[in-house]
Parts: structure tokens; sequence; C-alpha cells
């Protein structure tokens, strides 16, 4: 048997091999919407790829800051 590329170059069929694009296109709609580190956490992809993705899509979180945000409270609404 032969391979769907080499089968693609002999122009018997073309090759059933799915384009790059079709598995980053869904990952670049999800950084549009959130962080990179946030979008390689929840689909399990490596970090620097989905920053990677990022650049390339041209998100604007180049200045996202991990971590809790929110606002200190007073010591006795702690201790409550």
């Amino acid at each position: 048997m032969c391979s769907a590329a080499a089968a693609a170059k002999r122009n018997d069929r073309p090759a059933r091999e799915t384009p790059r694009s079709a598995y980053t296109q869904p990952i670049r709609q999800h950084l549009q919407d959130m962080p990179a580190p946030i979008v390689a956490d929840t689909l399990g992809y490596h970090p620097v790829t989905t920053t990677k993705l990022a650049n390339q899509a041209g998100t604007t979180w180049s200045r996202y800051a991990p971590g809790d945000h929110s606002p200190l409270q007073p010591q006795e609404a702690r201790d409550s």
C-alpha cells in the first residue's frame, strides 16, 4: 500500500492530510477571548505554542499578569 502523500504526487487521489490551519484556527479563536497561558492550561497545550499562535493572531493580551488580582480585605473581614 502507498501513502496518501505518494498517491497525491502521482495524482491518483488527493492527499487526506488535514491542513495545520484546521487545527490552529479554533485555538486562535480562543486566544482572542483569553490569554495564552489560560488557553494552554485549559486545552492542554504547551504555553509556548499558544503564545506563538497568539502573536500570529495579533492578540492584545501581552500585558496579562496571571494571579489573584482581587483587592485586599481588612484583617477583621478575613478572620470572621
